[in-house]
């Protein structure tokens, strides 16, 4: 057989096992999966599943529905295992909210592997090693039972019947189990251990006997789960012996002979009865699931309520002839002979008469099951797949409706576009989901599906909600594009706005220092440099007037169309320079009246000095003559 049918046949198996390992965890919260290939994906029911085998609380969950809170939530649960002391080597978080199979398959087996196996220990060996030798001290009375690997020595369900009856030798009837019937031994151990032992079903009774070499981690993790109700035997064994001290009680040889003789009425009278009625439930084809469901319920119940009783009846029935004729030939009387046709030889044959058609039933009814289980298993998947596609259309619709566009400035403006631009990678994947959604409608339509014409209908509302999404998608990029233009325009026209009036806030500062600058003058003529450099200052007054004006003119513009946010390039703004301005008019009157005071004391300076000349050189003059005169 090719390595890669069985490794499909493995993973199958893995995938029912752990599927069923899980649940038998998780339905202490109340909670059931279908395939822990796709209910771990958000990672909810994953932490919830490791808190629960390790009594504690992980970490809290991020309530989103988007990818990345899946992956976060499925990376807490990863870095709980990882802090457990378990190698998670090539599991990633994003596998497993892929629901990437193999990866998911790993990792469920390593926390088996890590909460279930790992603490087992047998006479100083544990874990696998140890199971295997739990395994082979128990079974080692059985006939037929050779436990040397977790596959082919548990393929033909004795050794799970015989580890049952090691412990609970009340519910199995272990002394007639065939080699040869396999399906049978699997599917009487398995819900024996189910209805008795609270262990679910873990395994597929005809999937494993037909497998060459079923799987090793998925018996491991099945076989383990008897290794854990069994821990504590005591009660098991106490309960063993009660039901050996009741079968040993009273055996007096007339009892035995009359108890026999009802015993084999009523066991033929009711073998006789029940095979019409099972014949008839194999006959009769079921319409629907819940009618099969129905049968395989009344079928279970006549196997795990009315057949048991029945079975041990028919143990007791043999015994008590067995000990009837110990009894007899120690005390030297003739054999007991039973009526015609109560032989043991005819119990027997009536009982395999029974058996070969309760194999029949069973088969017919769980291959109908199966298939019309696959049918709703599908329709589970794709109402899934619809409402988790229908949800994040919703909440991609809300967030591009609640978008505040409007109130974005332009750097904010170029991350929401780059995150838009990245949104198309996640409208590939939910694209993928719809064609899935799709497939499975076609799928079910094809195969004759009861719901087929919801299933149309729900998947054509998909591909409408689809559309409407893609129209409101290229609105909210169209929104965004026209904001950025608005924004650029709005940014240019604010750097003009920088450009023009930080030089012209230097000039208003410069000029005003000039203004209220001192001087002191010692002629006509420093007064007049002077008062020709204020003229020329005020020649160019009607020039840099004009620059206040188109810096005003600016600042209206950008107000029209800016209606939050401040000028990144400057902090100046138009009613300063405006004060700015206002006060340099009114220096300009004062500076021109220090100017004209300056001139008018020069020039009575001036005149003085004139005046004391014209004295200074009369005087010389007088001095000089007289001087001559003497």
């Amino acid at each position: 057989m090719p390595a890669g049918f069985l490794d499909k046949q493995w993973d199958r198996q893995q995938h029912y096992t752990f599927t069923a390992w899980c649940n038998s965890h998780l339905r202490k919260l109340g909670i059931h999966i279908e395939s822990v290939a796709q209910d771990f994906r958000s990672g909810v029911n994953l932490v919830k599943l490791l808190e629960v085998i390790s009594g504690g609380e992980i970490a809290r969950l991020e309530t989103g529905k988007m990818r990345i809170h899946k992956v976060n939530n499925v990376k807490k649960a990863l870095d709980f295992v990882a802090s457990k002391g378990v190698n998670l080597i090539g599991i990633g978080a994003e596998e497993i909210v892929d629901g990437n199979l193999k990866m998911t398959l790993g990792m469920i087996w390593t926390i088996i592997l890590r909460f279930a196996i790992q603490d087992i220990s047998v006479e100083e060996m544990s874990a696998k090693e140890g199971l295997l030798l739990w395994c082979q001290k128990k079974t080692a009375p059985y006939k037929n039972v050779n436990v040397t690997n977790f596959h082919t020595s548990f393929k033909d369900g004795l050794a799970f019947c015989a580890l049952i009856h090691r412990h609970r030798p009340d519910l199995i009837d272990y002394n007639h189990l065939r080699k040869e019937n396999a399906v049978y031994n699997l599917q009487y151990a398995f819900e024996v251990a189910e209805k008795e032992l609270d262990i679910p079903i873990m395994l597929d009774a005809n999937d494993i006997a037909s497998t060459m070499r079923p799987d090793e981690r998925a018996i491991m993790t099945y076989v383990s789960s008897y290794y854990h109700a069994f821990a504590s035997s005591q009660q098991a064994s106490q309960a063993a012996n009660r039901i050996c001290k009741v079968l040993n009680v009273n055996q007096e040889n007339e009892t035995l002979m009359e108890e026999y003789e009802n015993l084999a009425s009523g066991l033929l009278e009711w073998i006789e009865h029940m095979i019409p009625w099972i014949d008839q439930m194999r006959e009769q084809r079921a319409s629907s699931i819940s009618e099969v469901k129905a049968r395989l319920e009344e079928f279970r119940t006549y196997r795990l309520t009315v057949k048991p009783p029945k079975t041990e009846e028919k143990g007791k029935l043999i015994t008590d002839y067995n000990t009837l004729q110990t009894k007899l030939r120690l005390s030297n009387r003739p054999a007991f002979l039973p009526s015609e046709g109560k032989l043991i030889n005819d119990i027997e044959r009536a009982w395999d008469h029974l058996e070969t058609t309760e194999r029949g039933v069973e088969q017919h009814l769980m291959s109908e099951l199966i298939r019309l289980q696959r049918l709703e298993h599908l329709f589970a998947r794709f109402s899934q797949k619809c409402d988790s596609l229908a949800s994040w259309i919703t909440e991609t619709k809300a967030f591009f409706k609640k978008d505040n566009i409007a109130e974005a400035d332009l750097n904010e403006l170029l991350g929401k576009i780059k995150s838009d631009d990245a949104f198309d990678t996640d409208m590939g994947i939910h694209r993928e989901r719809l064609d899935q959604i799709a497939n499975l409608a076609q799928d079910m339509v094809q195969q004759g599906f009861s719901k087929a014409a919801e299933v149309a209908a729900r998947s054509q509302a998909m591909n409408g909600l689809w559309e409407n999404l893609l129209v409101a998608r290229t609105k909210h990029r169209e929104d965004l594009e026209t904001a950025r233009e608005t924004q650029e325009k709005i940014d240019t026209m604010r750097l003009d706005f920088a450009k023009k009036a930080n030089p012209f806030n230097n000039w208003l500062e410069g000029a005003r220092e000039d203004l209220l600058d001192t001087f002191v003058c010692h002629s006509i003529e420093e007064v007049n440099s002077l008062v020709t450099a204020h003229e020329e200052f005020k020649a160019c007054l009607p020039e840099f007037h004009q620059i206040f004006l188109d810096i005003q003119q600016l600042q209206q513009e950008i107000d029209v169309v800016a209606t939050f946010g401040s000028n990144p390039y400057t902090n100046l703004e138009v009613d300063s320079l405006g004060t700015k301005w206002n006060e340099l008019l009114q220096l300009i009157p004062q500076r021109d009246q220090l100017l004209q005071d300056a001139l008018v004391k020069e020039k009575k300076k001036d005149e003085l000095r004139k005046t004391f000349a014209n004295h200074a050189n009369w005087f010389a003059n007088w001095t000089t003559e007289e001087q001559r005169k003497i």
